[in-house]
């Protein structure tokens, strides 16, 4: 990132060493708390159903929000980092998410959870992640890409504890008391972001660093008011709003790449695609398996299993990633684990039996470390590095829209025909579709482009083409990313 590789040049201390593995640490912990914690609220979706009297949409909706807005805010915490520092805004974002669950524990309806527990919660997890893991690009600078792997391991942690405690916690004390505990540890995102207090650099702070880079962007104001223009001029002041406003849009929501580049266009339309059924395992697979008989413990321990392997895969699948075999090709191997994904769904439709559903959980989890480790790699690939925060932001958001339709569309049609196997139908269908989209798509993006510089060479020197084959990729996937800062947010 700009900001982290900025702070980098100013000063080589305390960075990567000291203080620095303990923001690390303290990264681990908050990935744990945020992005783990979704994975666990499948649990309470029986108990939520009959405390509410609610339909099987109508109690999805509430996952759904919070995760949706989980994805979905990272503009709006880009902001606020820019604003105001990655420290005030990961403890923002433990405050709201504490105050979203404890709030969530004196709900009279469903709707009020989907405020409380969905977008509030959802929105400090945001600030929380997405801010918690900018700051290691100004901790970390010769071990950046270490440190983001180690940070991502809180994530399958998060997957592999919450639902455990979860289950007893609901068991001992219900779903009520259980959420008022849930506000009291999401807290603990406070102290992560007490733990990461801001790096001065030589020439001040990294905020005004932040600031100066803004600078630029008030030019054209600038150079107007030099040509006599009046700065309370209604004309010049509307003209000014505009520009600020198409600078923003420009600076987070990338819609001119999106038109103009072909395999973002691509991979953008795939994933968000992709999304209306990732998640829905993770919201019914509990009340399937409860539905079908399993008991509630057995069937808590199923996300468990998920989580405790992606711990080991996700590592693996982002070294093997990262060779120069697959450097342009990434994309494939992410459609790959995608079509893994949908196919795996059709082991819960053979049988709900307590055996099978850990085999279902297990080639799940293979097939999900791939998806969350490849994600943003090839979003790197296809993307310029200048311009990649801008390229995920609208990525982000139109995910996100997904994310946040996908379960309760599919709990109507479980309410409708009150068989819990068209959820895995339609998470099947959503996967295989995207995989098989995205992949045919690149081959021939990268055979039209292959075409296009041979003609061009041919053109340039027909005397030498005959006896020569020019074997290009695609400029670009074809070069190797830098080694930048990333996020694995699946």
């Amino acid at each position: 990132m700009s900001q982290g590789e900025a702070a980098g040049h100013g000063t080589a201390k305390p960075q990567d060493q000291g203080w620095a593995w303990m923001v690390l640490l303290a990264a681990v912990v908050l990935q744990g708390l945020t992005l783990g914690f979704p994975c666990c609220i499948g649990i309470f979706f029986t108990d939520l159903q009959h405390e509410f009297q609610a339909s099987n949409s109508e109690t999805s909706w509430f996952p759904s929000i919070m995760v949706a807005v989980l994805h979905g805010g990272g503009p709006l915490c880009s902001i606020l980092v820019k604003r105001f520092g990655c420290r005030f805004v990961v403890m923002l974002g433990g405050l709201l998410s504490g105050l979203g669950m404890v709030s969530s524990s004196f709900c009279k309806s469903i709707s009020q959870l989907y405020l409380t527990a969905g977008l509030i919660t959802g929105l400090g997890s945001c600030f929380s992640f997405q801010a918690g893991v900018t700051v290691l690009g100004y901790y970390f600078v010769r071990w950046r890409t270490l440190a983001n792997a180690v940070a991502s391991t809180g994530v399958s942690l998060g997957f592999t504890l919450w639902p455990l405690l979860s289950q007893y916690l609901l068991d001992e004390m219900g779903w009520r008391n259980t959420f008022l505990i849930f506000g009291g540890i999401l807290l603990n995102c406070c102290v992560c972001g007490a733990i990461m207090r801001p790096i001065q650099l030589a020439s001040g702070s990294l905020l005004q660093s932040a600031k100066t880079e803004e600078e630029p962007g008030s030019r054209a104001e600038e150079a107007q008011l030099s040509n006599g223009a009046s700065p309370h001029h209604p004309a010049l002041q509307q003209h000014t709003k505009r520009t600020k406003c198409f600078q923003m849009l420009q600076k987070y929501l990338a819609f001119d790449i999106f038109c103009q580049n072909k395999g973002y266009q691509i991979y953008t339309i795939g994933v968000t695609w992709m999304m209306m059924g990732f998640a829905l395992p993770h919201v019914y697979l509990v009340p399937y398996a409860i539905h079908n008989g399993v008991e509630e413990r057995k069937a808590a321990l199923l996300i468990s299993i998920i989580g405790f392997i992606n711990i080991f895969i996700r590592p693996l699948t982002g070294l093997l990633s990262g060779h120069r075999v697959f450097t342009g090709r990434r994309i494939y191997l992410f459609s790959l684990a995608v079509l893994l994904c949908g196919l795996s769904n059709f082991i819960c439709v053979i049988s709900a039996e307590f055996s099978v559903l850990i085999l279902y959980c297990v080639i799940l989890s293979i097939a999900m470390s791939g998806v969350g480790a490849l994600t943003f790699q090839v979003l790197m690939d296809v993307v310029e590095m200048d311009r990649f925060s801008s390229a995920l932001g609208l990525f982000t958001i139109l995910e996100s829209t997904t994310l946040l339709i996908g379960p309760p569309l599919t709990g109507l049609l479980v309410d409708i025909t009150s068989d819990f196997r068209y959820v895995f139908y339609t998470s099947s269908f959503f996967l295989i579709s995207a995989a098989l989209f995205m992949g045919l798509s690149f081959c021939a993006l990268e055979k039209k482009n292959k075409l296009r510089e041979a003609s061009k060479a041919h053109l340039d020197n027909p005397s030498r083409y005959q006896y020569s084959e020019m074997s290009t990729e695609p400029k670009a996937v074809s070069q190797s990313p830098p080694a930048v800062e990333y996020i694995t947010s699946i």
